[in-house]
């Protein structure tokens, strides 16, 4: 795969405190959009330390915010991923190397962790591998690679949804019958678990339920706009200072 050829789309909500070790893991020469809702200084911070990255500014929800970064890139692959995590230092290296072919319809890569939740990454890599194999892509936003004119086809993300965006993204793409596939070697680390200390058992039985029902189209647009929770606002423990 040509790199030049790559836009890495990340939308931002409130990330001062992550964005510099995000943007610190992507080579300088490879093109970057962040679409950005803050009230912190996180698009400061982008203009400062990555100055020609593009930064739009809208306050939306993260699926409209992958879209509107989507509909601003002219390259043929859209590599979408989350301020939370560093790209492996391997990783664009292995993505120049990837070879997706013509009738592709993108890839999903793994997530894995820096100092905490080992075993947790390790079983969703697991299962990540167990699914792809069954033909159904659990992609996770953090780490995806869609071919821009397949996003088109399907009609883009779907609006109404304000989490799990991402692999619903993926089976729709899948189900119109576009080649996806999974490439555990393309890992992401995450360094910032704050869903994870507020509730491991809950975020794995709410994302599970979800992406069963999306995947089975049983909800309806209301229940689809929900996000069940999901970011209600939960006492959050203190934040270790690395």
């Amino acid at each position: 795969m040509n790199l030049a050829e790559v836009t890495i789309v990340v939308p931002t909500r409130n990330e001062a405190s992550n964005i510099e070790r995000f943007l610190a893991s992507i080579p300088a020469s490879l093109r970057l959009i962040v679409v950005d809702s803050s009230d912190d200084q996180t698009p400061d911070v982008v203009e400062r330390l990555r100055p020609s990255a593009e930064v739009l500014r809208a306050r939306i929800n993260i699926a409209m915010a992958r879209q509107l970064g989507a509909d601003a890139c002219e390259t043929e692959w859209l590599l979408f991923t989350d301020a939370d995590v560093v790209f492996a230092p391997s990783y664009f290296e292995r993505l120049s190397d990837v070879d997706i072919g013509p009738e592709g319809g993108g890839l999903f890569g793994s997530k894995g962790t820096i100092d905490g939740f080992d075993t947790y990454h390790r079983w969703f890599r697991a299962g990540q591998g167990l699914l792809g194999k069954l033909g159904v892509p659990a992609a996770t936003g953090s780490n995806m690679l869609v071919r821009s004119s397949t996003l088109r086809d399907v009609g883009g993300f779907d609006a109404n949804l304000t989490v799990n965006e991402d692999t619903e993204l993926m089976f729709r793409i899948a189900q119109a019958g576009y080649p996806v596939r999974f490439e555990p070697t393309l890992e992401v680390q995450s360094f910032d678990h704050r869903r994870l200390e507020v509730g491991l058992g809950r975020k794995i039985l709410h994302g599970a339920v979800r992406n069963t029902a999306l995947y089975f189209g049983l909800f309806d647009r209301r229940v689809r706009a929900g996000d069940w929770g999901y970011w209600a606002d939960r006492p959050t423990p203190p934040r270790r200072v690395r």
